[in-house]
């Protein structure tokens, strides 16, 4: 098996004014927009037609933190140390993140969406709509998620 290294080119960069902070607080609030390199714009070509977005980012600020296999939740010592793949810590082997986002509207190359954890200049890799098939009727979170989730909205 001949290795070759994986090479992925943003396809655009998100633009916000919200920070860390207001995101942790109010994610689902959070309105921004995702500013595609203009050749891409006809990629977005009927994207209205849905409700919600999924959008894949990579998180360029978590890159050069220390990698723990191991972790409390969001640092929190009250909570157990778990695997770094059962949480959503930024800091990973590959920092991809993936939100489901509201999208509000599209104008040329330029979408807008509410419930983006991502910050202002952050590489977007990739957009993809949706689908029903996606849900999860019978999903489910072990304790100490549920524990970390009820501070939040």
């Amino acid at each position: 098996m001949i290795r070759r290294g994986i090479r992925l080119k943003p396809i655009g960069y998100v633009k916000t004014d919200a920070d860390e902070d207001r995101i942790r607080e109010d994610r689902k609030g959070v309105v921004s927009e995702i500013v595609l390199s203009e050749g891409l714009s006809e990629a977005l070509d009927d994207i209205e037609e849905f409700s919600h977005l999924f959008i894949l980012f990579y998180m360029h600020k978590a890159v050069s933190k220390l990698l723990s296999l191991k972790v409390h939740p969001r640092g929190r010592q009250d909570l157990p140390l778990v695997g770094l793949f059962a949480t959503r810590s930024p800091y990973r082997p590959n920092p991809i993140g993936l939100t489901l986002v509201e999208l509000m509207e599209r104008k040329g190359n330029v979408i807008r969406v509410r419930g983006l954890d991502a910050i202002d200049g952050t590489p977007i890799m990739d957009i993809k709509p949706y689908d029903p098939l996606d849900m999860a009727l019978e999903a489910k979170t072990p304790g100490w998620w549920k524990r970390l989730h009820q501070s939040f909205p």
